[in-house]
């Protein structure tokens, strides 16, 4: 006690932090958190209604990798849905999948995006369009990457059936759609993705719709 340099947590005097001191600096830091999400997160989502909105969450590295794992050998445009930093655009490149775009509204977000895809030598050969997920054509997609909240996931599912073709695939990662039956799963908890394909899909869902009583 006494020394030099000491820090005095709970000392009063001399610019210890007690009981008092804690409670601005936990305020200075939600404003701090607060004013980084208006300034780099909020943009995207002021177009979007509150239910559609979703977070950004960057992709961990195996999230990645089984996401791509279940869409290697494939080919046709791959579409990721609400790209966020590009790391699901870029490796998709990377590993053959041609052309490769993702949509995202937050421009920040996109120059993340546009910096990942030049350091890994991308540029120009990927794609990034600022645009608003909902009101994009999926119909030219036979790929189609979606890291989304389970909230966007029952809306998504109805825009997906109606634009993609037969023969698109479909990977979802962290939350599964809750009505489709996945064709194939890789992974376990967080890192856990789904793959659905639009051909076997429809065909349930026409299955089920004959089904079902009148």
């Amino acid at each position: 006690p006494g020394e030099p340099g000491e820090v005095a947590w709970g000392r009063r005097g001399g610019g210890a932090l007690g009981g008092r001191g804690l409670t601005p600096l936990a305020v200075a830091s939600g404003a701090v958190a607060w004013a980084t999400w208006a300034v780099l997160l909020m943009p995207g989502f002021r177009r979007v209604p509150l239910r559609l909105q979703v977070p950004y969450q960057p992709s961990g590295p195996q999230q990645v990798a089984n996401a791509l794992a279940l869409l290697r050998g494939r080919a046709g445009k791959t579409g990721d849905l609400g790209s966020g930093d590009g790391r699901l655009v870029v490796e998709a490149y990377k590993q053959g999948l041609r052309p490769a775009v993702g949509y995202e509204l937050n421009p920040w977000l996109l120059c993340l995006s546009n910096y990942r895809a030049w350091k890994a030598g991308y540029r120009g050969k990927v794609s990034f369009l600022k645009k608003d997920l909902w009101k994009v054509n999926l119909s030219d997609c036979y790929n189609v990457i979606v890291f989304l909240a389970p909230s966007v996931k029952p809306p998504l599912a109805a825009k997906l059936l109606a634009e993609l073709p037969d023969e698109a695939r479909v990977v979802a990662g962290r939350f599964p759609f809750p009505s489709w039956t996945p064709t194939s799963t890789l992974g376990q908890g967080l890192e856990q993705v789904w793959a659905y394909d639009m051909k076997e899909v429809r065909r349930t869902a026409q299955s089920s719709a004959e089904g079902s009583p009148v």
